[in-house]
């Protein structure tokens, strides 16, 4: 067996080899792409006769690199740079730090402790779509949401009655009326006919006349005014910024077909539907999120722990904490929180699991959490089983704790 570092740049590899004794082979800096990896293979011919004789570390778990030597064979192993860090401290107290060092640092990390850390998952070309697909989703709706924010802002300093007439600036109702009426003036001037069309041609089918009325009332309220100057340069701003939410919304509405499209193809999409609190577009970041290794996760509690949600247990001497994980994988588990949330209204189980967590005096985040770390559970093992959900059973415990 050897083992190989690779410190990873955005144009180049440092690369480190030894053997099982930790005995160095070889080191190199190869260039990023494909001459880079074809001298890194070659590197490795050198001293290993299979590619399974070869143990990686590397800081990423993605990229092209990343599955091209998962495709070449060997043993890659992604290291959370923070191990690495730990890792670090535990060699040079001086802080001492390179890229070379660094190197040498990953193959002596899987050569001795890789035991600790997981293999890159073998998740299905298809799995890898629908999480590019789900990242870039909510990429745009995090973005969405700093220019809906930052319009807001603008707002609040020379338009205050746009604020009070629309709740959600994001909304079709409210890029319409501010596209064509970008100024307190230009929206006191609106008819009632002018605002109705508008909104009609933005989308709405209900209410019309309805909600016409109330961004008129709201359009035409007395609020204090900023100088025509700063209105007129504030108009101009608003003006980019609908104009970029609603070209962003558009391409959320395109990538949310696409998604959809993706994830319902999935083997495993029906399991994941079956669940309740689970739509297509956040079935898609969880199983995403997760990827559909058969043999990634091998327990519930692995699951768990690699969502986010298991508590984390702190004891020396005396002292004893149960703490939430803060180092996880922060979009899945942003998708568990409102998964957990959305299974309130649909599940009486999972109702009935959050109440009594209240209870017994947990805070909402806490019930929250806590049903959220249950419901990866059930997920598991319908997915281990390859069984859609049962209500009956996924509550069963409960029911029988509540019986005695």
């Amino acid at each position: 067996m050897i083992f190989v570092g690779d410190d990873w740049a955005e144009d180049h590899h440092d690369v480190h080899v030894m053997d099982e004794n930790g005995k160095k082979l070889t080191a190199r800096r190869l260039p990023e792409g494909l001459a880079g990896i074809s001298g890194f293979h070659d590197l490795l011919a050198t001293h290993a006769a299979e590619p399974d004789q070869v143990v990686i570390g590397i800081e990423t778990d993605r990229g092209l690199w990343v599955d091209a030597l998962v495709a070449a064979g060997y043993q890659v192993y992604a290291i959370n740079p923070l191990a690495v860090t730990r890792y670090r401290d535990r060699h040079h107290v001086s802080g001492a730090k390179s890229d070379a060092g660094d190197a040498k640092l990953l193959a002596d990390l899987v050569r001795t402790d890789r035991h600790n850390h997981r293999p890159i998952a073998g998740d299905s070309p298809q799995a890898e779509a629908i999480k590019v697909l789900a990242r870039g989703h909510q990429n745009l709706i995090w973005t969405r949401n700093r220019h809906t924010n930052a319009l807001r802002s603008a707002l609040r300093e020379y338009y205050p009655a746009a604020l009070a007439a629309f709740d959600d600036l994001a909304d079709r109702d409210a890029l319409a009326v501010l596209a064509r009426a970008a100024t307190p003036a230009e929206g006191a001037r609106l008819s009632l006919s002018a605002i109705t069309a508008t909104i009609k041609r933005a989308g709405r089918q209900r209410n019309l006349d309805t909600r016409a009325t109330q961004i008129q009332t709201a359009l035409r309220a007395e609020h204090l005014h900023a100088t025509d100057a700063v209105t007129t340069a504030f108009a101009t701003t608003t003006r980019a910024a609908v104009a970029i939410i609603t070209a962003i919304n558009t391409q959320i509405h395109d990538l949310e077909a696409e998604l959809a499209n993706h994830f319902e193809k999935h083997p495993d999409a029906d399991i994941y539907l079956s669940l309740p609190g689970l739509g297509v577009i956040l079935g898609a970041r969880v199983l995403g999120e997760f990827g559909d290794d058969p043999n990634r996760y091998t327990t519930t509690k692995s699951r768990k722990n690699y969502a986010g949600t298991s508590p984390l247990t702190i004891a020396s001497g005396r002292k004893r904490a149960v703490l939430a994980r803060h180092v996880r994988n922060r979009r899945l588990y942003d998708a568990i929180d409102q998964w957990a949330f959305c299974t309130l209204t649909q599940s009486p189980g999972a109702r009935a699991y959050y109440d009594h967590h209240r209870t017994a005096g947990d805070l909402h985040h806490q019930a929250l959490r806590a049903l959220g770390n249950r419901l990866v559970g059930i997920l598991h093992g319908c997915l281990h089983h390859h069984t859609p959900y049962n209500e009956h059973t996924a509550w069963a415990h409960q029911q029988n704790t509540q019986a005695a």
